[in-house]
């Protein structure tokens, strides 16, 4: 990356920073290209319609194809740019390239909290992730610097003790005892945001800088060293936000999406950063945030608004970069800080269900749009383009029924050749197919072009190797816009039903959610019958119209007949590595820092329920009574006496969900039941447990008897 000598990123405190002039004129220009193409493509439609636009169906059209080729428009542009500035060394106003490697060496660390927010996740694979983390970090040198904490969410009993029981194994094993937390809420309040909330409450003074990490992302040690050494030489800077790319994928859907990222990304994510500079978006993760600036000016109140503009604002991060940015303190997207992971879900049912609740969190940001005074333009905007990338779906979804209105007018009713009222000149329908044809190779150019500046840029930087060479690059660029194209039918219209559903603040069931990490053939035909079957009747009706219209319904059509059998095959693992074999999908870093490779198993693999270990296990149990308050409330005491004698005499079955937890998160219910489950006669239900925890654990606890383990280091 070059460095410039001239610009130390260093202004004047109260002087308006330099970069706002550059991102203005950027915009405008970006603004500019985009309404002059739009425009002119626009006009370009309108002499393709048969009444060229003098019909209200045609109108709608012209409306709808405005905004959807604006939409597709921004994205040619913003890669077209990230290109370009890639070929001359990366952008002269980016931070990184700010300050050359050495002058960031020198910087001092700050005391850092690195963050992970998880809600009933796979609790190995979690904190395996976080293992690399740490462990990545410890090479570094920098780790006294850091904390880290797992803040729980989770609901669960058997999921949060056993998240418990695997914090206490891994800080056994890391010798992180005092650096390493776990704290469980006991309200679970505003979602992740809400989870943030309470740690900066509690925590938040005793770190100058916070980092931000899903249950799913990985980060280097490296990289989170920069990130704080960044920030200490960029005081203006609130938020600095990474551009993970995807690792560790194994389905070919999540393989896509994996390969996607590492060779599409880097041109669009730096184009991105060169226009929106340091009023950029933060996307909830991989991210470090500025404690003080972010407890004073990001608190998200509730909205007040009817329906779906009530309550706790779901998508929270786009909302807290605008206060941010409001606040006077810069967001800055840094494309050039690599060692920034995530993972992507393993199938697309797993993909939508995500989709469905981000949705409705991206959609509350309108009323965010008209009721927050104060945002920065550009933040409003990125606003918008959340609302946009779910809004685009039912617009396509519109412009596809209009189209088919307008075939079926044509075929079905009179032809009406004086369409504009009082006019005494007769219209003749005509319609255009080459310059429909024309239109149609425009737009495709405009949405795979950047995929060919992307490959370009990979050959040229000497990629293409990661890749399985030129010809694997090239025959997975190939695979990957297939499946792209078989998906976008299937998102737009599971995309139109999270919104319908948002706007109208109701839930329309179609069937039930496969959460497994491979979809069953059942579970896929239910998921896509809807769409499956309305796509048989738009075609059919087609057919039956016009021949040469239902030619034009099989892009669209096809896709979604298809899309049970696509899903399905998508998803499967073996799959996933047949393609591999083969060359097709590889990617630079698959399995980065050594995640999840041979991790150590942080729980028994006996497959024991966790609250069964929680109280026959002496260590565990003492572990988690060490977490724990005692009650000493009256009320309270006796209430948890009846639940007690019930699980002693009728196992945890037999209480719900609720009462084991606070089983569980009391240090006398929990000491008692040890107790008592060791005392049990043989043939009672702690008897057989216990009797089959001497059959499968004893061997491996020999080692540690008699002894009381490590110091426990947890926050509550």
């Amino acid at each position: 990356m070059r460095h410039d000598p001239g610009q130390t990123g260093q202004d004047k405190p109260g002087s308006r920073p330099a970069w706002r002039r550059v991102a203005l004129f950027r915009r405008l220009s970006l603004t500019t290209v985009v309404l002059a193409q739009t425009v002119y493509a626009t006009i370009h439609f309108k002499g393709v319609l048969p009444y060229h636009g003098g019909n209200p169906v045609e109108v709608g059209l012209l409306v709808l194809f405005a905004l959807l080729f604006a939409w597709i428009s921004v994205g040619f542009w913003i890669a077209v740019t990230g290109f370009v500035l890639r070929r001359r060394g990366g952008d002269r106003w980016s931070l990184l390239n700010r300050h050359p490697p050495a002058t960031l060496e020198a910087v001092p660390l700050a005391r850092t909290a690195v963050v992970m927010p998880i809600y009933h996740e796979p609790v190995e694979r979690t904190l395996n992730g976080l293992r690399a983390c740490y462990q990545s970090l410890e090479r570094t040198g920098a780790l006294d610097a850091f904390d880290f904490f797992i803040l729980s969410d989770s609901r669960d009993p058997q999921v949060w003790l056993a998240e418990r029981e695997a914090w206490y194994r891994l800080c056994r094993e890391l010798g992180a005892e005092g650096r390493l937390f776990y704290r469980r809420r006991p309200v679970n309040l505003h979602y992740k945001s809400g989870n943030i909330a309470d740690f900066l409450r509690r925590w938040g003074r005793a770190y100058r800088y916070m980092v931000v990490l899903d249950a799913d992302s990985l980060m280097a040690g490296e990289t989170l060293v920069n990130m704080v050494r960044l920030m200490e030489r960029e005081p203006r800077v609130g938020i600095l936000q990474t551009s993970p790319a995807i690792a560790n994928a194994e389905s070919p859907f999540a393989r896509v999406q994996q390969f996607a990222s590492q060779v599409y990304g880097p041109i669009f994510t730096s184009g991105l950063a060169a226009y929106q500079l340091g009023e950029a978006a933060y996307w909830g993760h991989n991210a470090i945030i500025r404690n003080a600036a972010f407890m004073s000016h990001c608190g998200l109140r509730k909205l007040n608004g009817p329906g779906l503009f009530s309550g706790p604002i779901s998508s929270h991060d786009f909302v807290e970069a605008a206060y941010m940015g409001r606040a006077g303190q810069e967001v800055w997207l840094e494309p050039g800080l690599s060692g920034s992971y995530e993972e992507s879900p393993p199938a697309l049912v797993e993909e939508l269900t995500r989709d469905r609740r981000w949705a409705k969190g991206n959609l509350q940001h309108l009323w965010i749009l008209l009721t927050e005074p104060g945002l920065r333009l550009a933040h409003r905007m990125a606003l918008l383009n959340g609302v946009m990338s779910y809004l685009a779906s039912p617009l396509w979804f519109a412009f596809l029924v209009l189209t088919t209105i307008a075939a079926a007018r044509l075929t079905l009713l009179p032809i009406d050749y004086f369409p504009v009222p009082y006019s005494p000149f007769p219209v003749w329908p005509e319609w255009d197919p080459v310059g429909a044809l024309a239109l149609v190779g425009v737009t495709l150019l405009l949405l795979f072009f950047p995929k060919l500046l992307a490959a370009s840029d990979a050959l040229l930087d000497r990629r293409q190797h990661a890749h399985g060479g030129a010809a694997g690059l090239t025959a997975s660029i190939l695979l990957e816009s297939l499946v792209s194209a078989l998906l976008a039918p299937i998102r737009m219209l599971a995309h139109t039903r999270y919104v319908l559903e948002a706007l109208f603040n109701t839930t329309l069931r179609w069937a039930g959610q496969n959460r497994s990490d491979e979809t069953g053939w059942r579970d896929a035909f239910a998921n896509q019958a809807p769409g499956t079957l309305l796509a048989l009747g738009w075609a059919g009706f087609a057919w039956w119209l016009d021949p040469a219209f239902f030619y034009w319904t099989l892009p669209v059509a096809v896709p979604l007949m298809l899309a049970a059998p696509t899903s399905v095959l998508l998803g499967r693992v073996r799959a996933g590595r047949w393609l591999h074999e083969r060359g097709l999908l590889r990617v630079a870093h698959p399995r980065p820092m050594g995640a999840h490779e041979d991790a150590p198993a942080l729980l028994p693999g006996d497959g024991a329920p966790a609250f069964e270990r929680a109280v026959l296990d002496p260590q565990v149990n003492r572990m988690h009574r060490a977490c724990c308050r005692t009650v000493r409330h009256g009320a309270r005491v006796r209430h948890l006496r009846v639940l007690l004698e019930r699980c002693l005499s009728e196992g945890p079955a037999s209480l719900s969900r609720k009462e084991l937890c606070q089983l569980g998160d009391d240090a006398g219910a929990l000491a008692t039941l040890h107790e008592r489950a060791w005392k049990s006669s043989p043939d009672a239900w702690w008897g057989q447990a216990l009797s089959r925890y001497i059959r499968t654990w004893s061997h491996s606890h020999e080692a540690e008897a008699g002894t009381d383990g490590p110091v426990i280091s947890e926050r509550s």
